[in-house]
């Protein structure tokens, strides 16, 4: 049974298979496991990190919510792997395939490498330029995600942690952010006329440049030291309901009306 990294290595150096190997949140970060056969393995939320699987064999493995930050994925075989989820920020893919391997919510970044002629940004897959366009992404951990120039029109993003996250450019319109945690959160430029922003936590939020005409609600939305805010859009902003200006946010207790205030 394998029970350590050790006891992997020691059966790679001997030649022979993980194939169907149980590897459930083992921690393989930084080992050297270049060719090795991972084929119908479970990897679910394994670490991976910084691992060496240029020319690995994962074919149909299980790899949901396995960290592959800064993997080498170079002429990896990924035919059929599910990788749900996924952490593939600066991991190289280059000439890997991913013939129906399934990416949905697996996050990248600008350091991705992904095989050329690739779609990645049409594959569910989360991060910059990415189309999920009515995307349900409720509840979703998106804390400090490059999700720079995505296109999330109508997508459902209420109760997602956006904390930090880079939106610069990014495509909101007519999406539900709902009680979302966007504290910090860039979006210069980016487009959120019709969004719903009903009990959003917008503290500290980067704003400059962002284009909308009115929010579907803003009820219990705290705007405390919001920057860039200009004139024209805090009296958009205040125009919205009183009813909605009045609303407490359901953690800091502060109305959307007080959150608003040039001093706040």
């Amino acid at each position: 049974m394998l029970k350590t990294p050790q006891d992997i290595l020691t059966r790679l150096k001997a030649g022979l298979s993980l194939s169907q190997s149980d590897l459930y949140q083992f921690n393989l970060s930084g080992l050297d496991l270049q060719s090795a056969t991972f084929n119908r393995a479970t990897l679910l939320r394994a670490n991976l990190s910084r691992a060496n699987l240029s020319q690995a064999d994962l074919q149909a493995a299980d790899l949901r919510g396995a960290n592959l930050h800064q993997a080498l994925l170079q002429q990896a075989n990924l035919t059929g792997a599910c990788l749900y989820r996924a952490d593939l920020t600066g991991a190289d893919l280059s000439g890997a395939n991913l013939t129906s391997t399934q990416l949905q919510w697996a996050r990248y970044d600008s350091l991705t490498i992904f095989p050329e002629v690739f779609a990645y940004k049409s594959s569910g897959a989360i991060g910059p330029g990415a189309n999920l366009n009515g995307a349900p992404l409720n509840t979703a951990n998106l804390r400090h995600a490059d999700l720079q120039e995505i296109n999330l029109l109508g997508a459902y993003l209420s109760g997602a942690d956006l904390t930090g996250a880079n939106l610069r450019g990014a495509r909101l319109v007519q999406a539900d952010l709902r009680t979302a945690i966007l504290t910090g959160v860039f979006l210069r430029s980016a487009r959120l006329n019709g969004a719903n922003l009903a009990g959003a936590d917008l503290r500290a939020a980067d704003l400059t440049g962002v284009e909308f005409e009115q929010f579907e609600s803003i009820a219990g939305a705290d705007f405390t030291l919001v920057q860039g805010l200009s004139d024209g859009m805090r009296s958009r902003l205040l125009s919205h309901p009183a009813a909605q200006l009045e609303t407490m946010h359901p953690v800091t207790l502060i109305t959307t009306r007080e959150s608003l205030s040039p001093l706040s």
